[in-house]
């Protein structure tokens, strides 16, 4: 058995294959999945927020980029994941499976971060086109899935550390050298891997096709998070500039069974704050002090848009009912049902004069699924805590 297994091990032998490529795509896979994870786990804050959580602000299109680099760099693991399994599968070949307690350590954070990765790339991508074929929910696994992932990889580092720092620069005796011994004339590299028969693919052409690889699939889908790549934006699920008032829309009236609600001759938005109650039609709020300012729409898909919004300040509603500025909000939507139907506003949101209560956006009346007869706006928070059809908003 062991003959056999290795005889299809050595079977494999290629330039794509050795340990220098294996490190070198390591590296590249390791900092897309570190960025991945950090702007991931800032995202995951702003809608569960921890005791000790900060909220930025400013710029306001900070969860903009973060969460847009979240998916390019998600996006840019799948074919570096692909290309480290391309170069490392053989040795899963190799006879016994598991040697001693630490190869045995070394396979198992293996098993763990490469199923672990597969599931989370491949759920992550499918969300961003708001697909949902599985049972369990998305943002708690993703969330979980990521420290695992995380866990696995930094074990893995640890076991793999040796062959990592003696592998991690390249040096002259990686050049192509001729194995010696009795019969053998095939050129290898300097770590054992098999040099470029003719016909064969480099180490270089193949880390070359790699990072193109990569770089096309990021350049054609970025555009949905990133303007000024937005021309090459051909296989992203949103494009900017698409959707009413030019502006895309995840989430329509119709999805929200908010239409005829919305659409009431009665509609009011009622503030509360302890024992105190005041009401606004539409007309009373478009007759106090309006407000425009460019701010971002930024979703968790990574799709983002800036516009135009006009409406009353927050800090002014907050005062109209004799709060203090101070004051952490919670907002209702009009929405029957479902998880982002209330929404929980941190004070420094509530304080920021760019919060507001839109009633227009780019110079027009909101479209019912931008959320008429009102909604909310802020700097720098996720798109599904921009709350559409607005009910109620309770100063706590």
């Amino acid at each position: 058995m062991e003959k056999l297994t290795n005889a299809l091990a050595a079977r494999f032998a290629s330039p794509t294959r050795s340990s220098r490529l294996t490190v070198v795509l390591g590296r590249w896979l390791g900092l897309s999945f570190t960025i991945c994870f950090l702007t991931g786990l800032f995202s995951h804050g702003l809608q569960e927020p921890p005791s000790w959580m900060f909220f930025p602000t400013s710029p306001a299109w900070i969860y903009q980029l973060t969460q847009g680099i979240h998916v390019t760099s998600g996006i840019a693991a799948i074919p570096l994941l692909l290309a480290k399994l391309w170069s490392v599968y053989p040795e899963l070949l190799k006879w016994p499976p598991v040697k001693s307690a630490v190869h045995g350590l070394e396979r198992a954070s293996i098993a763990l971060f490469i199923a672990a990765s597969l599931l989370q790339l491949t759920t992550g991508l499918i969300n961003t086109y708001k697909w949902y074929p599985w049972p369990f929910p998305f943002r708690e696994t993703h969330f979980w899935l990521a420290w695992v992932i995380w866990g696995s990889l930094l074990l893995h580092i640890a076991v793999k550390l040796p062959v990592i720092v003696e592998h991690w620069r390249a040096r002259p005796a990686d050049m192509p050298r001729t194995a010696s011994g009795a019969g053998a004339a095939a050129p290898v590299t300097d770590d054992g891997a098999a040099a470029p028969a003719p016909g064969r693919w480099s180490r270089r052409a193949f880390l070359a096709a790699v990072g193109t690889t990569t770089g096309v699939v990021v350049l054609t889908t970025a555009g949905q998070s990133f303007s000024w790549l937005g021309p090459f934006n051909l296989f992203a699920p949103r494009a900017m500039g698409t959707g009413p008032q030019s502006v895309p829309v995840n989430r329509t009236a119709a999805d929200a069974k908010v239409a005829a609600l919305a659409q009431s001759g009665d509609w009011q938005l009622i503030l509360t704050h302890r024992d105190a109650r005041r009401t606004f039609t539409l007309d009373e709020l478009r007759a106090l002090p309006q407000y425009e300012h460019e701010l971002p729409i930024a979703c968790v898909e990574g799709w983002s848009q800036t516009a135009r919004w006009r409406g009353v300040r927050i800090v002014d509603l907050v005062a109209a009912i004799g709060a203090p500025s101070s004051s952490s909000l919670r907002v209702t939507s009009l929405e029957p049902e479902g998880v982002y139907r209330t929404m929980a506003m941190p004070a420094v949101y509530a304080q920021d004069e760019r919060t507001l209560v839109a009633l227009e956006l780019n110079g027009e009346t909101l479209d019912l699924d931008h959320g008429y007869p009102a909604r909310i706006i802020a700097p720098g928070r996720p798109g599904v805590l921009q709350t559409k059809w607005l009910q109620t908003v309770e100063v706590l």
